[in-house]
């Protein structure tokens, strides 16, 4: 049981689950518009992920006490170097326009990580409300829009509103992690929960899906998707108004993050 533990916790630690989430994420927008797969772009998204993921999460530990990072750490920097070479392999396999397009998300993961305001003591960060619409940008700009023009799709506006859905279904699910971390965050940092409460920031998150709900019900042309959207709407409002401070170990890290999974291998065993 120990020797599974850890291996769960490395599966956590090192942004695998994430990163299969995001990789869940670019699938779902495959499946939704009928377009057909680019593993080197869907492998690509995945082990970039784990790499922009542990930058941010890592960056300053591995600054300031490199000589004195545990083990587990230190493999963690191994994994993400090898993810970091992997991406560049499948990178490598992407047209330059789709590189050039990626290029202002990858941006802006460094500089949610590197302090570079207030004499290089903030990064955006630590600006109220920044954190949840530059994940929220991020994920809807790299699981919707470059998916669709990796395969020469025009923008049209059904796809601008899935991106729409798809920042609100990425900000609804970072709210768990708020709350959750709300008791371990700084002062300074003031998240949706510390401005709002707890309570208001679960009728917060209520309003985003039946905003999401409307799109998917207004632009999906696919009964059973609107019939599976609902469903992982439901789910994903039940682990929100369940979240509290004092979570269980894996509550927000695992079974909040696997709700896009989820939806993913339903989609794909009935579409």
């Amino acid at each position: 049981m120990t020797t599974l533990k850890k291996l769960l916790n490395f599966y956590l630690n090192s942004s695998i689950h994430v990163a299969l989430s995001v990789f869940a994420f670019v699938r779902i927008t495959e499946l939704y518009f009928d377009i057909e797969t680019n593993s080197a772009f869907n492998y690509f998204m995945f082990f970039s992920t784990i790499t922009g993921y542990n930058f941010v999460k890592y960056f300053g530990i591995a600054k300031f006490h490199h000589r004195s990072l545990t083990k587990d750490l230190k493999v963690i920097q191994v994994f993400s170097l090898l993810c970091f070479l992997l991406m560049c392999f499948y990178a490598y396999q992407l047209s330059i326009k789709i590189l050039g397009l990626f290029i202002p998300f990858g941006f802006l993961t460094v500089l949610y990580a590197i302090p570079f305001l207030s004499g290089f003591q903030k990064s955006l960060r630590a600006i109220s409300y920044l954190k949840i619409i530059i994940v929220g940008i991020v994920w809807a700009g790299t699981t919707v829009l470059l998916p669709l023009l990796n395969a020469d799709k025009t923008i049209d506006e059904s796809i601008v509103l899935y991106a729409i859905q798809r920042f609100l279904i990425v900000a609804v699910l970072i709210l768990p992690f708020d709350i959750r971390d709300i008791q371990y965050d700084a002062i300074s940092l003031q998240t949706i929960p510390k401005k709002i409460g707890i309570k208001n920031t679960k009728k917060l998150g209520f309003v985003l899906l039946v905003f999401a709900l409307v799109i998917e019900f207004l632009v999906s042309t696919q009964p059973i998707s609107k019939n599976i959207f609902l469903g992982f709407s439901l789910a994903t409002l039940l682990f929100l108004m369940r979240a509290e401070k004092n979570q269980s170990t894996y509550y927000s890290s695992f079974w909040v993050e696997s709700l896009p999974i989820f939806w993913w291998i339903i989609l794909t065993s009935i579409i």
